[in-house]
């Protein structure tokens, strides 16, 4: 059976098996704090029953016969019935708090380290937003229940078994007053739980989705803005409000009619005990204190109960959430670690694609057959039209996906046997798209070397061309660049990226269409960038601007996922193929591209 199908509750158990310790230290300062919260009603009618029985009173009968001690030794057993239930209301809270602090720590951090972990054929399925309500909200979810629901729950069926069993014995006659509505507060209870599962189950579903919206409004807001697309996105965030409060209405309804169809059975028995017992107490059958212990008892043993619909609330909110955490950590990774070791300084640099076939999720082949070498220490470009497998290449290499038939290889090692981390150490990609974290350009040069002297980040960045223009910021390597690095341009981006990939140091390095959205200037200065970062190393680059590539060792040319043509600039040329074809184009000697099929 798989984990999904258990319930919730037994999964977060196993899940916090680690803190089994606190979870019953907890539990039991939460039962003897309602051990002694229930015994002021007991003190109460002992008290009574000293006033009224005197000399014959219970205490007289353990050997305190004047009334005044026995006032006093009431008044000390209440004292420190008082300071009792204190220290343990104390200890049950902190010990509770704490324990969902530490669970909500450990749950968060750990759904986040297995998201990380997994491949990126997940990501492509899933919503950021959705992903945001998993590790933010359902965690927050799980922690208020933790703070309250829980010892709500012990200590109301403290509560049932210790009264209970307090009014069969002072009172069997009357105590089956007390007892008749506990079936139908529990068969309530338990409809309860069966209707209102689903539903907050779908207001869990609706805040992924509402979410999901939120922040891809928030990351396209130049696009809604430049579109004046705002009161369409306005309205589209409206919408998906509105189911959430809609979903949450049907939820609020049948759980806010919880507390008070109980109280009306609790009060049914409240006067029964009332009327019943005190007629009896008036025909002197019944103990006049205990009487009074009974009435008063009644309500601290009954009127918890209403709070039984807050409680469940807290409770079925905590296991829609829960269960989303736990199916997100069920999740397995489908890119498996590799058990052989590379350490970076003995990384040589030979790639080899050796008859690769690939396709993405949805079905569309992308690889077909591919094969391709390049020598260590080569600078090797990959060209071809939109779609031709040129980023896939890359993504293979670093085994961001698997390959379906075929072999990739790093130093004739298949990249599936490599550590992960190590064959990632050794690759240092340049993407298109440059990720830029909020922070100083400083930080952001050294992310993923971390422990880097300013000496080298100044030379990692006069390398990448990136020197001059970080001097010229406000405040130089401590400007902030705002998220994602909005507060630069593209091509002070794209340096700054190729900075952060030189201090890295890999023997690999990879510019994945580098130049694709800079200007012509920044162009020139990544083109000088790659000509000193070469040296020593293997590169790989992925380019649409021919120009950048022209001085590459070998350029292979992809046409429906495979290796039409290859060899250095001049030569294609010279072969009249697609790869001059596409040089005619960019330097405006061809206006299009013609047909052209592959050279073999």
């Amino acid at each position: 059976m798989s984990s999904s199908a258990h319930h919730p509750l037994r999964r977060l158990l196993t899940y916090a098996r680690s803190h089994r310790r606190a979870v019953v230290l907890a539990s039991l300062f939460s039962v003897l704090n309602k051990v002694f919260d229930l015994a002021p009603p007991i003190l109460i009618g002992t008290a009574v029953d000293v006033v009224v029985q005197r000399d014959e009173s219970l205490i007289a009968k353990l050997g305190v016969t004047d009334g005044m001690s026995q006032l006093w030794v009431l008044a000390g057993l209440t004292l420190l019935v008082w300071i009792l239930e204190s220290a343990f209301e104390y200890a049950h809270r902190v010990l509770w708090r704490n324990l969902a602090q530490t669970l909500q720590h450990e749950m968060r951090i750990d759904a986040y380290t297995h998201v990380q972990g997994l491949e990126l054929a997940y990501f492509e399925d899933q919503s950021t937003g959705g992903l945001l309500a998993i590790l933010n909200d359902d965690v927050n979810q799980l922690e208020r229940f933790l703070d309250v629901g829980a010892n709500a729950l012990l200590q109301v069926l403290v509560t049932v078994i210790v009264v209970g069993g307090l009014f069969f014995y002072t009172a069997p006659q009357i105590a089956w007053m007390v007892v008749i509505p506990m079936p139908f507060i529990v068969w309530g209870s338990v409809w309860f739980q069966r209707m209102i599962t689903p539903r907050y189950a779908a207001v869990r579903e609706q805040v992924s989705v509402l979410n999901s919206h939120l922040s891809n409004n928030l990351g396209g807001i130049v696009t809604i803005k430049s579109f004046t697309t705002e009161r369409h996105e306005t309205a589209r965030i409206h919408r998906e409000s509105e189911r959430y409060r809609s979903r949450n209405r049907q939820a609020i309804a049948l759980s806010s009619a919880f507390s008070p169809v109980i109280r009306i059975v609790i009060v049914l028995a409240f006067i029964a005990i009332m009327v019943f017992g005190g007629r009896k107490a008036l025909n002197g059958e019944l103990n006049v204190g205990v009487f009074s212990m009974m009435v008063l008892m009644t309500q601290r043993f009954l009127w918890p109960l209403t709070a039984l619909g807050e409680t469940f609330d807290l409770y079925q909110r905590a296991m829609a959430s829960a269960t989303r955490i736990l199916d997100l950590l069920d999740i397995k990774a489908r890119i498996v670690d590799g058990w052989e070791r590379l350490p970076t300084q003995a990384v040589r640099g030979d790639v080899t694609f050796d008859d690769v076939y690939f396709a993405y999720n949805n079905g569309s082949q992308v690889l077909r057959g591919l094969s391709l070498d390049i020598p260590a220490g080569d600078t090797a470009a990959i060209v071809g039209a939109t779609g031709a497998g040129k980023s896939t290449i890359i993504k293979l290499l670093l085994r961001f996906y698997d390959v379906q038939a075929g072999a990739v290889c790093l130093d004739s090692e298949s990249v599936h046997h490599i550590s992960l981390s190590d064959l990632r150490r050794a690759i240092g990609l340049v993407s298109q798209d440059v990720f830029l974290f909020h922070g100083t350009v400083r930080e952001n040069i050294t992310y993923g070397t971390f422990d880097a002297s300013m000496d080298q980040i100044i030379e990692a960045a006069r390398i990448a061309e990136a020197h001059d223009f970080i001097m010229a910021l406000p405040d130089g390597y401590d400007t902030i660049v705002g998220e994602r690095g909005q507060k630069l341009s593209g091509g002070q981006r794209q340096r700054i990226s190729i900075a952060r990939a030189v201090l890295k140091n890999p023997p690999i390095l990879v510019l994945d269409e580098a130049t694709s959205s800079v200007d012509n200037e920044t162009e020139a200065a990544i083109q000088r960038s790659m000509e000193r970062i070469a040296v020593g190393r293997t590169m790989i680059v992925i380019a649409h601007r021919l120009s950048t590539i022209r001085n590459a060792d070998r350029i292979f040319v992809l046409e429906q996922g495979r290796v039409c043509e290859q060899g250095r600039h001049d030569d294609l040329v010279q072969q009249n193929g697609l790869y001059a074809a596409l040089w005619r184009v960019q330097t405006g000697e061809r206006t299009r591209v013609s047909d052209h099929t592959c050279l073999n």
